[in-house]
């Protein structure tokens, strides 16, 4: 295992964690990105617990420069905006600071199964399931929200808006990683930025040049483009295109 954390203290409290563990070997220690790829490359570890923000590049740029040579990750942050950053990286786990000793323990014995039944970061995510729940940022903590209560979800520059009811929730997203863990039987891309919940349409109008405004039940409207009405399922809502 190797720890990577600019912070002496953070990895002075994981070191801590880890002497409670039975087969546990913490083989070393970085404190920026780039000593982390190269600690990492020539240790070969099996799992890495690696900060996201460090000085000179983040955890995210360092699984980037591994590829393929990444092992299993744990992200550890004190910011829970990078949450679905990190899944979409393969990331086995990821950890808000303060590290709790009983989060730590319940996420390393799950980590612990997985890689002994042969799960590895860089496996491919085809025969996943499609996300049932998103995780997001709500005032000074984080909720999960599920799909089924979510309306459309909506691009903002760097971030994502998601509508749940009467509920919205901005998180740091971009609209096509949300949209890649999606079930397109029940969600649709209506736009460059924008997706809806099928079930949330109410009313389908058609438009000009063979595009459909779209009337959600919370009241709002939504143009489904002909760029995107061309790569639906020929089946969404039943309409000949």
């Amino acid at each position: 295992m190797v720890l990577v954390d600019d912070e002496r203290p953070a990895r002075t409290k994981l070191r801590r964690y880890l002497a409670d563990e039975d087969g546990i070997e913490v083989a070393g220690e970085a404190d920026c990105g780039r000593a982390a790829i190269d600690v990492i490359r020539r240790l070969r570890p099996d799992l890495v617990f690696l900060d996201v923000q460090m000085p000179d590049m983040d955890g995210f740029a360092v699984v980037e420069a591994l590829g393929s040579e990444a092992p299993a990750i744990v992200f550890v942050t004190a910011h829970d905006e990078f949450a679905l950053r990190a899944f979409e990286v393969h990331a086995m786990s990821y950890l808000l600071k303060p590290v709790s000793p009983a989060r730590f323990h319940e996420t390393l014995s799950r980590i612990r199964g997985r890689i002994e039944r042969g799960d590895r970061v860089a496996d491919s995510r085809a025969g996943e399931p499609f996300a049932e729940r998103i995780l997001v940022p709500d005032g000074d903590r984080s909720v999960f929200v599920r799909v089924e209560g979510i309306d459309r979800i909506e691009a903002d520059r760097n971030y994502v808006v998601v509508h749940a009811g009467t509920a919205e929730y901005r998180m740091r997203a971009t609209i096509e990683s949300i949209a890649a863990r999606l079930d397109p039987s029940r969600f649709l891309r209506a736009n460059r930025s924008t997706v809806v919940r099928l079930d949330a349409v109410v009313e389908v109008q058609p438009w000009f040049h063979g595009e459909y405004r779209l009337r959600m039940s919370d009241g709002a409207e939504v143009m489904w483009t002909r760029t995107f009405i061309d790569r639906a399922p020929a089946s969404v809502l039943g309409l000949n295109r």
